[in-house]
């Protein structure tokens, strides 16, 4: 579970319902059926257009990804690549064929298969970039779907609260209802923005978030099967690896 994640939408959703009950507001006053199915059925009614139906059904699975933590340890990463530098100089590449079943990332395997299989290293770049690339299309269209919902909710709260102050307004016989009438009609523009801003909006800069930092996972490997293919020394590997980090995740002796 991705604490921060977690933390930070009770914290914002939080913020707002505090700050309301303690100008005297009541709770109840927020929870308007109508308004809450035109923002919410028709933002994702919206966003739905926009992209293929298959994007639809991961859903579940992006919403999963924003708030799980993915262990990626890049310090344990370069010394497993470093490690099979030390072996393949010493007993030859194709003797890391006997590592394989050992590595679960799907992407190393991959990485060390076309080196060991002796491809050249400008044909093991183009093969994992490719892939690198598909993923990233995978990961952009899932963030992409979020950044449009935060992109529509306001505009449908919008909508809601127009046809709220029309129905208000047609309806002027009652003072007292009418005014009733138009401080609901606002509730939409509230769960629309604050939707937006609150929940779409940063669910999509976390996913965007948690690729850039895959992305630097899937580097370090790529450029990692390529030094090994090379024949590199493991201490320029690992001083070359070690140059993807911030200085203050690198070792003692590569800060």
């Amino acid at each position: 579970m991705d604490i921060t994640t977690l933390l930070g939408l009770i914290l914002g959703a939080g913020a707002v319902v505090a700050s309301f009950l303690m100008e005297g507001g009541h709770l109840s006053s927020l929870i308007q059926v109508p308004a809450m199915i035109i923002v919410i059925c028709g933002t994702f009614g919206a966003a739905t257009v926009t992209i293929p139906f298959s994007e639809i059904k991961n859903l579940p699975k992006l919403m999963g990804i924003a708030l799980s933590e993915k262990n990626l340890n890049f310090q344990q990463l370069i010394d497993l690549i470093c490690d099979l530098a030390t072996k393949s100089r010493k007993n030859g590449l194709l003797s890391l064929e006997n590592e394989l079943p050992k590595i679960k990332n799907s992407f190393l395997k991959k990485a060390l298969q076309l080196s060991i299989d002796g491809f050249e290293t400008s044909k093991i770049r183009e093969i994992l970039e490719i892939e690198m690339s598909y993923i990233e299309e995978r990961h952009r269209v899932g963030a992409l779907f979020f950044q449009k919902l935060g992109g529509f909710s306001p505009t449908f709260g919008i909508i809601g609260t127009v046809l709220g102050l029309i129905h208000a307004l047609s309806n002027m016989e009652s003072s007292e209802n009418m005014a009733s009438s138009i401080a609901g009609a606002f509730i939409a523009t509230l769960w629309g923005v604050a939707l937006a801003n609150i929940f779409y909006l940063p669910i999509a800069d976390k996913l965007k978030a948690k690729h850039q930092h895959e992305a630097l996972y899937l580097d370090i490997i790529c450029e990692g099967a390529i030094a090994l293919s090379m024949g590199d020394n493991p201490r320029v590997i690992r001083t070359k690896l070690m140059s993807f980090l911030l200085p203050n995740k690198r070792g003692d002796n590569f800060k």
